[in-house]
């Protein structure tokens, strides 16, 4: 017997860091001391107000479906959240709640990819976004992050490629895996251009927004209204809360293409947890301290993961401007990323990730988050340290 699948599904990618963080456990399970700036996830705990939203939601008899596109309270929760810390009006029927950021990517990719269709993505960049236009058999075009841009994304390197097949144009800042910032210059030319290309949809994914340093601005796709009408956000509470378990994400929508993505919702997962969406409420509307006193520790963080990569023969690392990502170069090494990511994880103890895990312009670079504690983070920068001067 012969099953035949989609043939869509002999394109798909994955996530490596997951890969990478299955292999550490295993380590770390056979008795290895193994050091995690892999993955993507604060080792903070989720704060306790929101863990006991939650639990009252349980003892409170929310245990049943709620509306697909997430509870109202929540949706109005969203948009008061987006006018406190960006000062832009959404209408809560444009908001929609999903179960993790990457199903917003999932059906912003499905409406737009299609054979014969071009969606342009960064690339080094969140290695889903590729994964999913190759799915559909859209043909994905990489916008180039150069290190010598600070990673951040050139509007002139997007309209450079830009043509009447393109439907979806996918933008990351603050960036994973480099931990780029875009300036504002950049994406006011980025929107102005696009004047000219009125057929062209837009994803911003800025799960990142909070996450800034050196007095850098988030500039939020929300704020150009020239291009509200094609814009998809993408945002939720993962990074910002240390809520990655909960699965919650959030996505804004304008009204021509809010009701495919509420039918999708239907189709695909009928509606998010409902004890989480009460969580999620508390997360927007009880204390902000936590948020800023995390971001103030992945700071004194970002600080010694980059003086602490630098200190490394053959190593270099511009610093990064947001998110919790260090993306150093590691060319001068003369090893492939990917082997060098391997070989820290199975020889030194230390996991990371392969540049070419996040794009072919990878190659020369791994992926350090500095999601961990300062004490783990030296730990891990003097085994490479000690490793690389073998």
């Amino acid at each position: 017997m012969v099953l035949h699948l989609n043939e869509g599904f002999n394109r798909i990618g994955e996530e490596n860091a997951f890969a990478v963080l299955a292999r550490a456990q295993a380590l770390a399970a056979e008795g290895r001391d193994i050091i995690n700036l892999g993955i993507g996830q604060p080792d903070f705990r989720t704060p306790e107000h929101i863990v006991e939203a939650a639990v009252k939601a349980l003892h409170d008899g929310h245990h049943g479906y709620t509306a697909a596109t997430g509870i109202p309270e929540l949706r109005e929760g969203v948009a008061a959240d987006i006018d406190r810390r960006l000062g832009q009006k959404v209408h809560p029927d444009n908001v929609l709640i999903v179960p993790g950021g990457k199903v917003t990517m999932f059906l912003a990719i499905l409406m737009f990819g299609a054979p014969g269709k071009e969606i342009m993505y960064p690339d080094p960049g969140f290695p889903i976004y590729r994964s999913m236009i190759e799915f559909t058999g859209a043909k994905p075009v990489p916008i180039p992050i150069r290190e010598e841009n600070g990673f951040a994304f050139s509007a002139d390197d997007v309209f450079g490629q830009l043509n009447a097949k393109t439907s979806l144009v996918i933008i990351n800042s603050p960036a994973n895996p480099c931990g780029g910032v875009t300036p504002k210059a950049e994406i006011d030319a980025l929107v102005a251009g696009l004047d000219a290309w009125p057929d062209v949809a837009l994803m911003s994914d800025e799960i990142y927004g909070q996450m800034t340093y050196d007095g850098q601005e988030h500039v939020s796709l929300l704020s150009y209204p020239s291009i509200r009408d094609r814009l998809i956000l993408l945002d939720g509470w993962s990074k910002t809360y240390a809520m990655t378990g909960w699965r919650l994400g959030y996505s804004i929508w304008p009204d021509t293409l809010m009701d495919a993505a509420r039918k999708l919702a239907v189709n695909a997962w009928s509606c998010v947890n409902a004890p989480a969406q009460w969580a999620a409420l508390a997360a927007l509307e009880g204390p902000q301290d936590c948020v800023a006193e995390m971001v103030a520790e992945f700071d004194r963080r970002r600080r010694v993961v980059v003086d602490g990569l630098n200190a490394i023969p053959n190593v270099s690392c511009i610093t990064p401007l947001g998110a919790f990502y260090a993306f150093p170069n590691i060319a001068q090494t003369g090893l492939g990323a990917k082997q060098l990511a391997s070989d820290l994880l199975e020889k030194a103890g230390v996991a990371t990730i392969g540049g070419p895990d996040f794009g072919i312009l990878g190659e020369g670079y791994i992926r350090l988050s500095y999601a961990n504690s300062v004490e783990n983070i030296e730990r891990a920068l003097k085994r490479m340290k000690e490793f690389l001067e073998l």
